[in-house]
C-alpha cells in the first residue's frame, strides 16, 4: 500500500527498461486523476515524435494528448494551473528537469515522471538518477526477457548505431535479463 499525502505535492517516478511499460503506467495514473476530476498537464521532449506529437503514446498504443516541449523549464510556462503533471521520456530532458520537478512539488503539485534509468550501454540516463534520488515515491518496472522470457531489466539495442540517443522500438531494441544481456562492447 502507497500512502500518499494529503496536503501538498511530490514527485512519483517510473522507470525501467524499454518495453516495461513506463508510459502505460503513468498514462494509468493520469486517467485516475482526471477522473477524480483534477486538472492534469502532460509533457514529452520534442525528439520523441515516434507516434504522435500531441500525445504521448505507449507501445500498445494508449495515448493521451500533451504538449510537445523542448526543455523542462517550459513545464513551468504551459502548466496551467494543473494539480497533476506527468512527464514521458524524461531521459531525453537535461538536469533541469530536477528542478522544475522540485518547483511544481513545492507549489502542491503531483508530479508523475517516467523515463529510462539507464541506456543501452547500462550508463545512467540523463537527469534520471537525480529524479528519482528526489522522487518521494520510485517504481521500476520489469519488462520481459525476449531470449528467455526472465523479467528483463536491460534495453538490448539490436542496431549498429553507437549515439547515446538513437530513436527506435522493435527495430532496434529488446528487453533483456541480466543474463541475456550482451554489453554492445564485448560482442
Amino acid at each position: 500500500m502507497t500512502l500518499t499525502p494529503r496536503t501538498g505535492g511530490w514527485i512519483e517516478v517510473i522507470c525501467g527498461p524499454m518495453f516495461c511499460g513506463k508510459t502505460e503506467e503513468l498514462i494509468r495514473r493520469l486517467k485516475r486523476s482526471q477522473i477524480a476530476k483534477m486538472k492534469t498537464a502532460i509533457f514529452k521532449p520534442r525528439i520523441d515524435n515516434r507516434y504522435s506529437e500531441e500525445h504521448i503514446v505507449s507501445h500498445n498504443h494508449m495515448k493521451m494528448e500533451s504538449y510537445l516541449i523542448s526543455d523542462a523549464t517550459e513545464i513551468l510556462e504551459k502548466e496551467d494551473g494543473a494539480k497533476v503533471v506527468g512527464i514521458d521520456e524524461a531521459q531525453f530532458f537535461d538536469n533541469n528537469l530536477i528542478t522544475v520537478c522540485e518547483e511544481l512539488s513545492a507549489n502542491d503539485k503531483r508530479v508523475v515522471v517516467a523515463g529510462l534509468d539507464k541506456d543501452y550501454l547500462t550508463r545512467p540516463f540523463g537527469p534520471m538518477p537525480e529524479i528519482m534520488c528526489a522522487a518521494d515515491y520510485l517504481d521500476k518496472l520489469q519488462a520481459i526477457c525476449v531470449v528467455c522470457g526472465e523479467p528483463a531489466g536491460f534495453t538490448q539495442r539490436t542496431s549498429a548505431d553507437s549515439e547515446q540517443v538513437v530513436i527506435g522500438e522493435t527495430d532496434k531494441y529488446e528487453a533483456r535479463c541480466r543474463k541475456c544481456y550482451q554489453h554492445p562492447g564485448k560482442l
